[in-house]
């Protein structure tokens, strides 16, 4: 590409493209990457600099770019139809991914609903759980139950779940009301790091709510085993399960939201098998497509499925869908992407790149510029503190962003979340790349910290 070329495009960036979660006033200072191609788990700019993928894509990037199995499937169905609808019709990969899909999630979830992005898997699930009291003639029970700090989606009904102050101050007045239970991994943190009395007493305190208003509650929405967006905070380990039983005793259902964590991130295909939990609807979306293209997904077992059927006039059928839904490119990928998981033996390689993680972590924990890391899964959270002070930088600083930009420039590719580092490899991601985030992130928080 030549000068010329590139000058057009940075300004045609800042003025019409506007970004997501982006102060667009200091949009271009920094040098923001337009990433012209990628390969593998590396991405280049259109200035051919070269970075390591170290957020896969904003997670959701499985077995690296450009991946010849992906590729193929995706100009195979190319060749056939790039979209037709599923309102009314059907097509051959809608039908494979969702027999895949059933195949491979918990066991007794059944059936499969389409959508293009994980808020929407969410948002699906919340009217979902909300018609499905009402087709069975109790719809006192709309209320939903969330925690601190949840994320789960931008749309409006998905941000009503979260616990996020910034986003309930500005868009509060949109959202429908939510009962709120302390973040897990706060409580834990209350007292002392002690995982086993916060499991109790968070379950004790979910116990108490379902006692005082199980008869208007209608789901608990939870993130699968860990708040992503809020940091890559991990929840004591039992929380999914003890919820799962207490929903079960107290007739509420339990959505578990596993965009973040479903496909491999955590060590298995989903985090709801390393507790044994069965959710009554459960959210995927980021890995769905192997980080290809925008596609999701809901399950549901047959019990919700089974109270939307009724005789036509009663209109008790599921009243959503979208344009895309269940696009044939995307499935296509999709299935590809199931297939790669079995074939590769991607989830023993994926372990053993956790183990590596974590003890490749532990060296932040004696940095003074750095807080105590924070894994779950090959996801972690380094904070970034201040090695005077010991305390977060002032937000205003942008001392995260500059820690990103100079492991950039030293070849990989991180993005902030608050006051961490966070590192979200591809699941492709092989033990030297692993030693080599680790040690540029170390470089590039010493050097901030310096400075």
């Amino acid at each position: 590409m030549s000068p010329e070329e590139i000058t057009i495009l940075q300004e045609w960036d800042r003025r019409h493209f506007w970004h997501p979660f982006t102060q667009m006033a200091c949009w271009g200072d920094d040098d923001p990457w337009i990433i012209e191609r990628a390969e593998g788990n590396y991405l280049y700019d259109i200035h051919g600099r070269k970075a390591l993928d170290a957020i896969a894509s904003l997670w959701c990037n499985v077995h690296g770019h450009r991946h010849p199995r992906l590729d193929a499937a995706l100009v195979g169905q190319l060749a056939k139809v790039a979209h037709s609808t599923a309102l009314g019709a059907s097509h051959p990969e809608a039908i494979r991914l969702a027999r895949a899909l059933v195949e491979q999630t918990p066991r007794g979830l059944e059936h499969v609903f389409f959508s293009e992005d994980g808020a929407e898997a969410v948002e699906i699930a919340i009217k979902m759980a909300a018609q499905y009291w009402q087709n069975l003639g109790r719809a006192q029970k709309r209320l939903f139950v969330s925690v601190d700090d949840a994320y789960h989606g931008d749309t409006v009904g998905a941000s009503s779940l979260g616990g996020f102050p910034l986003f309930q101050g500005v868009y509060g007045h949109l959202h429908f009301p939510v009962r709120r239970l302390p973040s897990p991994w706060a409580l834990q943190q209350q007292f002392e790091g002690d995982a086993q009395r916060a499991r109790v007493v968070w379950l004790e305190k979910l116990a108490e709510l379902l006692e005082q208003e199980g008869e208007q509650i209608a789901a608990l929405v939870l993130e699968g085993g860990v708040q992503g967006a809020a940091g890559i905070l991990p929840y004591p380990p039992g929380i999914l399960r003890g919820a799962a039983e207490l929903c079960r005793d107290f007739a509420v259902l339990l959505v578990v939201d596993e965009v973040a964590t479903g496909f491999g991130r955590t060590g298995s295909l989903f985090y709801c098998e390393q507790e044994g939990v069965c959710p009554d609807l459960l959210a995927l979306g980021k890995g769905i497509s192997g980080g290809y293209l925008p596609l999701a997904a809901t399950l549901s077992t047959d019990a919700i499925f089974a109270a939307f059927l009724a005789p036509f006039g009663e209109a008790k059928q599921f009243y959503y869908g979208h344009t895309y839904t269940a696009n044939p490119l995307a499935c296509a990928v999709a299935l590809a992407n199931l297939e790669v998981f079995a074939e590769e033996k991607v989830l023993p390689r994926v372990s053993q790149r956790i183990l590596q993680l974590h003890k490749g972590l532990e060296r932040f924990g004696a940095l003074p510029v750095a807080g105590l890391p924070r894994q779950f899964g090959l996801m972690a959270a380094i904070p970034l503190r201040d090695p005077h002070s010991g305390r977060s930088y002032p937000y205003g600083d942008r001392r995260e962003y500059r820690v990103c930009r100079r492991a950039r420039e030293r070849g990989v590719y991180l993005r902030p979340l608050g006051d961490a580092i966070v590192l979200v490899p591809p699941l492709s991601v092989t033990a030297d790349e692993i030693d080599t985030i680790l040690r540029v992130l170390e470089e590039s928080m010493i050097e901030e910290g310096q400075a």
